[in-house]
């Protein structure tokens, strides 16, 4: 008898790595999984040119699994990353696709015990996914050792440049066996990166995956500017005003979806959550009453919520701006479906206002701003809402058996009276109580920067010596932040620097937007100007 064969797209898998990625929801490959996947399981290294969000990380990781030995406790794969977020990410994504073929992966980053890792590698560990910096830590103090590693993955290599882990990675190296595979991916293709892989890579296969592959559905898009501390006012805000059938509220984390559905049951909202750590008959159980309609939302990480399709969602929430575009189409997609109308909201705190503008670029999509429901306009929707109940219910049930009541009451109070005391008893209980989200304007990094009545000045670091013109700033602002031309007030061009000023309103959005960019090839820094003299 032949063996059973598993195809995921045109692509052969074997039976664990293919019944984990199903699990995970994925249905066909992405073009980079498609091109990358087919060379690196020939033995091949390749170089991949592509964006954050083009599913890059199980086009390494599916090749990965399927090369591990699970038999042999000792490294086998090593992943590095610029930071401890893409490593946690990484892992636990590598976690899931070796699920069934019971492989082990330990994310390695500062920040954490170090103990802690040493214990996890003494334990067995057969694929480590880690930051320059804490590898080299152990490396140099021989807890990690690299000795039978077959493949290695420098995932993000240009931020790692820019953050100067160049060095470490070359010093990395040198613990590495030559009979290797070696995978590079990055967005861009800077003259280092060039030279680093011709360096440790042997005759590698590119693959160039363009952002225009990645395409979002035709469902309304929106985002509320919010701070951190008034996400969860916001929610509930947006959760009363508008006409929602069901949500699927996104989360980055376990512990995320966690705290946020605890917060919102104990604000009366018909809520649960779907994560990693929920046991199959815990998921279906979830997953049930949503479908049934018990549940108003349902509030899930990105991992969670794959293959999740079910018609009556109305609304898609981002709690937090997703990490890459990819998961953000992936998390709006969960509405809109059977040819209804869909809605995708996402909460914006300053700091994410620069991966928002990224998610818009890759993703070839608008996310048009709102602004945040007022309590009246709540007051408006929950008076919508009791009138349509109370219309269902007198045309739906039948009442006779209140009548006797109604008459006993009617001869000591006023109808009117008796009708809002009902009301009152019917709708308090279930009030949302939603704390006031104050505009605070008076943000002290923003202040005294010498600017104009509502204008907040910048210093950034590129003048006329750059060859840049006003025009030319003016333009980068423009498209680099999202704003409008009229929104930059008076400009300085100096020698190596300028001044530039900004309304108030947006200070703090274009200070965010405008961090790690280039201009004309230099790096921008950009700071607000009340330490400096004009």
């Amino acid at each position: 008898m032949s063996q059973e064969k598993y195809f995921f797209g045109n692509l052969q898998l074997s039976k664990n790595v293919y019944r984990a990625i199903k699990e995970m929801g994925f249905e066909e490959p992405s073009p980079i999984q498609a091109q990358a996947i087919p060379p690196l399981l020939a033995n091949k290294d390749v170089i991949g040119q592509a964006q954050t969000g083009t599913g890059k990380t199980a086009a390494f990781g599916i090749p990965i699994v399927e090369k591990i030995n699970p038999r042999y406790k000792g490294v086998q794969a090593l992943v590095l990353t610029p930071t401890r977020e893409l490593a946690i990410q990484v892992a636990e994504e590598i976690s899931k696709i070796g699920k069934f073929k019971e492989v082990k992966t330990l994310p390695i980053y500062g920040g954490q015990p170090i103990e802690r890792q040493i214990h996890a590698l003494k334990k067995g560990v057969q694929i480590v996914i880690g930051t320059p910096g804490r590898i080299l830590d152990h490396l140099n103090r021989k807890t990690l050792i690299l000795n039978n590693v077959k493949m290695v993955v420098l995932d993000e290599a240009d931020e790692m440049l820019d953050m100067g882990f160049i060095d470490d990675i070359q010093t990395i190296f040198e613990f590495l066996p030559e009979t290797r595979q070696t995978l590079l991916f990055s967005a861009t293709m800077p003259v280092p990166i060039l030279s680093l892989a011709k360096k440790y890579l042997n005759e590698p296969e590119w693959i160039t995956v363009s952002k225009d592959e990645l395409t979002v559905p035709l469902i309304e898009q929106i985002y509320y500017e919010v701070r951190e501390n008034e996400r969860l006012a916001a929610l509930c805000r947006i959760l009363d005003a508008s006409q929602i059938t069901q949500a699927i509220i996104f989360c980055r984390t376990k512990k995320g979806v966690d705290d946020l559905v605890g917060s919102l049951q104990a604000r009366g909202y018909a809520v649960d959550g779907l994560h990693g750590d929920l046991t199959q008959s815990q998921r279906d159980k979830v997953m049930n009453s949503f479908r049934l309609g018990k549940l108003e939302f349902l509030v899930a990480t990105d991992v969670a919520a794959r293959g999740i399709d079910v018609d009556n969602v109305s609304h898609v929430i981002n709690y937090e701006v997703p990490q890459d575009p990819e998961s953000y189409v992936h998390r709006i997609g969960r509405t809109g479906r059977a040819g209804r109308q869909g809605t995708a909201i996402t909460l914006v705190v300053p700091r994410e206002y620069k991966q928002l503008r990224l998610i818009e670029k890759l993703a070839n999509t608008s996310i048009r701003k709102e602004k945040l429901p007022t309590l009246a306009d709540i007051a408006e929707r929950r008076k919508e809402n009791v009138i349509a109940r109370i219309e269902q219910i007198v045309s739906n049930l039948k009442l006779e058996d209140y009548y006797p009541i109604i008459e006993e009451l009617t001869t000591r109070y006023e109808l009117r009276d008796i009708a809002a005391a009902l009301l009152f008893g019917w709708i308090e209980p279930a009030e949302t109580v939603i704390n006031e989200i104050e505009d605070n304007d008076d943000d002290s990094l923003f202040q005294n920067t010498g600017a104009g009545p509502g204008m907040v000045r910048f210093f950034i670091n590129v003048g006329k010596e750059d060859e840049i013109t006003v025009k030319d700033l003016i333009s980068f602002i423009v498209e680099e932040a999202g704003i409008e031309e009229k929104q930059i007030g008076n400009i300085r061009l100096l020698g190596r620097f300028s001044f530039v000023e900004i309304q108030q309103d947006i200070a703090e959005k274009v200070y965010y937007c405008l961090q790690k960019t280039y201009l004309r090839g230099r790096r921008i820094n950009v700071e607000p100007a009340r330490n400096r003299q004009k």
